[in-house]
């Protein structure tokens, strides 16, 4: 099995962002989403290689790499066994993570599943913002990455950039986001077990 990884928006090049917007300044320091995305993708880079497991990294650029490249990308591995992870940090004033699919029930809804048990036994005490109306714990959206990617996909929103006590707990700290890393590396060993 193969993981494709995709750390969205841009990161920091010569202390520039990359993205406008996607960041959030307190007093005590600023979080750039695309910095934290890519520091999470490129802990999951660094199990999987230790774990032997293959992967792709989607986007591997500073620059914030434009949605149809990413997917085209992706694409051409659609006929090997793989899905699409797409690693985020949420905003806009709530809590907890979240997992999203595209709609209608396919292999990108077990997988979310998967992802949800293990975010739930790494952190017992944090919100899991859910929607069981179709069955299963993860959230719909069209997301294009969602749509247009040819193998199953998701795409986890890991905590909110603008929950001060998130921000300053999860993360902006060097364990919050080792857990962060952990529920998803937990999480890709049980799909390459149970999925693929």
């Amino acid at each position: 099995m193969l993981v494709l990884l995709d750390n969205g928006h841009g990161g920091l090049i010569n202390g520039v962002y990359q993205t406008p917007g996607k960041r959030k300044q307190w007093n005590e320091g600023i979080i750039y989403e695309g910095e934290f995305n890519r520091a999470i993708v490129n802990g999951i880079i660094e199990e999987l290689t230790r774990l032997q497991i293959p992967y792709i990294n989607i986007a591997p650029e500073y620059w914030d790499v434009r949605l149809v490249t990413r997917v085209k990308r992706a694409n051409a591995y659609a006929h090997l066994p793989c899905f699409y992870l797409s690693v985020h940090a949420n905003a806009g004033g709530g809590e907890g993570a979240e997992i999203f699919t595209y709609y209608r029930q396919t292999k990108s809804d077990a997988i979310a599943t998967v992802f949800g048990e293990e975010f739930k036994k790494e952190f017992p005490s944090e919100k899991l913002r859910t929607d069981y109306s179709d069955g299963d714990l993860d959230k719909e959206a069209s997301f294009y990455v969602l749509r247009k990617t040819m193998m199953p996909a998701i795409l986890t929103e890991n905590f909110f950039m603008d929950n001060w006590r998130e921000f300053s707990e999860i993360l902006n700290t060097p364990q919050g986001r080792k857990k962060i890393i952990d529920y998803h590396i937990k999480s890709i060993l049980r799909v390459r077990e149970e999925l693929f």
